[in-house]
């Protein structure tokens, strides 16, 4: 399996924020998207989950063209952006939903699973939004400043729950300005 990005670039309004740029990432890859705040690594984020536009290039996934198909693609892709995407009347199991006790035992929150998410502290918001890539099938998963709001305990429980993605052949990309756990991570710095 393989992410393929070829010359692709990104405007916003007359601005391009970057571009062109190509990379690849394999089974049991990661990458980390590294960069000054504004350089991209949000808008790349989402364009390869489909959420975003491309001004050129073309994303493939095993030589498709990703983009071609919206739906098929999005089946591919777990995408945790800065926003944790909690339903705050829900409880954590039904914020999950299929496969949510994966998900709460992968982040230490199966004391809290019938308790609504709005009784959530930030760190809990953020570990359940984590939790559901544990529930997902998805091969790509695509991590907007994943660690944001974790304790200590938290982040290892999610480096944990990244070796054992990759190890089943899943693949990583990150962007972050802190050290996350993804040995052996590449590096794809943005300007």
């Amino acid at each position: 399996m393989v992410l393929e990005v070829q010359e692709i670039a990104a405007v916003r309004g007359e601005r391009r924020i970057f571009g062109p740029l190509s990379f690849s990432a394999a089974s049991g890859e990661a990458m980390l998207l590294v960069g000054p705040n504004g350089s991209g690594k949000s808008t790349l984020l989402r364009i390869l989950a489909g959420l975003g536009r491309l001004a050129e290039g073309v994303v493939r996934w095993n030589g498709n063209d990703t983009l071609a198909d919206r739906a098929a693609h999005a089946a591919l892709v777990s995408y945790v952006g800065h926003l944790d995407a909690v339903k705050p009347g829900l409880t954590a199991r039904e914020n999950l939903g299929p496969n949510a006790e994966a998900g709460l035992a992968a982040m230490a929150l199966s004391h809290l699973a019938d308790q609504p998410a709005r009784f959530f502290s930030a760190g809990q918001k953020r570990r359940l939004a984590l939790a559901r890539l544990a529930c997902s099938q998805a091969p790509i998963w695509l991590l907007d400043e994943p660690t944001l709001g974790l304790d200590v305990a938290s982040v290892a429980r999610f480096g944990d729950l990244l070796a054992k993605h990759r190890a089943a052949g899943g693949i990583v990309l990150a962007a972050t300005h802190l050290p996350l756990p993804l040995p052996e991570a590449k590096e794809l710095r943005l300007a």
